[in-house]
């Protein structure tokens, strides 16, 4: 029992670092997220991102240099590698705190880069959206700005089913910008309350025999 608890424990810290490095090589290619699967022929890495193209390489250079890198320094066998994109990004936290990091470095205004990527989340289907910017925002002195459309969950078991949360950070020459997206994605909450209208209910209802 010792083992196998030890075994989830180090899969879930190497999936951890590898998440890590992958976020901090490939966030201009939209990264979301890895998958980490043991096969008989080896280790089957799954790599979701919103441009797969760039992690691919020219040739599959990337992917190449990748999977040495992989199994040099993280101590995976036989790497073997999918990337994937992402079926509905706007709905991805990670990406949308990326692409919101990449728009301020570019020089996109706070507010205007934030109220895009709200309005974009919110027209993929989103039940809610937050996305807080911190830094040196208009002054000297660091401060944060929160936006927020629709309905945000932040307690309860719910959260770990509907919210999808990410942070990123954009280097601009006032300093460091710490940018958190939250993302309600569109799934009916366990606490979900309909009322019926009166016809819904006389249909629902056994006839008279």
């Amino acid at each position: 029992m010792v083992n196998i608890k030890r075994y989830f424990i180090q899969h879930g810290i190497l999936r951890t670092k590898i998440d890590e490095f992958l976020a901090k090589q490939f966030y201009r290619a939209g990264y979301a997220g890895v998958e980490v699967q043991k096969t008989p022929i080896g280790t089957r890495v799954i790599i979701f991102a919103d441009r797969p193209a760039m992690i691919i390489g020219r040739r599959g250079a990337t992917i190449k240099k990748l999977a040495q890198t992989l199994e040099k320094h993280f101590g995976i066998e036989n790497p073997q590698i999918t990337v994937a994109e992402v079926e509905n990004p706007e709905l991805n936290a990670r990406v949308m705190a990326y692409r919101l990091a990449m728009a301020l470095e570019r020089g996109y205004h706070f507010r205007r880069a934030a109220y895009i990527a709200l309005r974009r989340i919110m027209a993929a289907g989103a039940v809610g959206a937050e996305i807080v910017i911190s830094g040196k925002l208009t002054s000297e002195r660091a401060r944060y700005e929160k936006y927020r459309a629709g309905r945000i969950y932040k307690t309860g078991d719910q959260v770990n089913v509907i919210v999808d949360r990410a942070v990123a950070h954009a280097l601009l020459k006032p300093g460091i910008y710490g940018i958190e997206v939250i993302i309600a994605k569109p799934v009916r909450p366990v606490d979900h309350i309909r009322i019926k209208m009166p016809e819904e209910v006389e249909q629902s209802e056994p006839q008279a025999q």
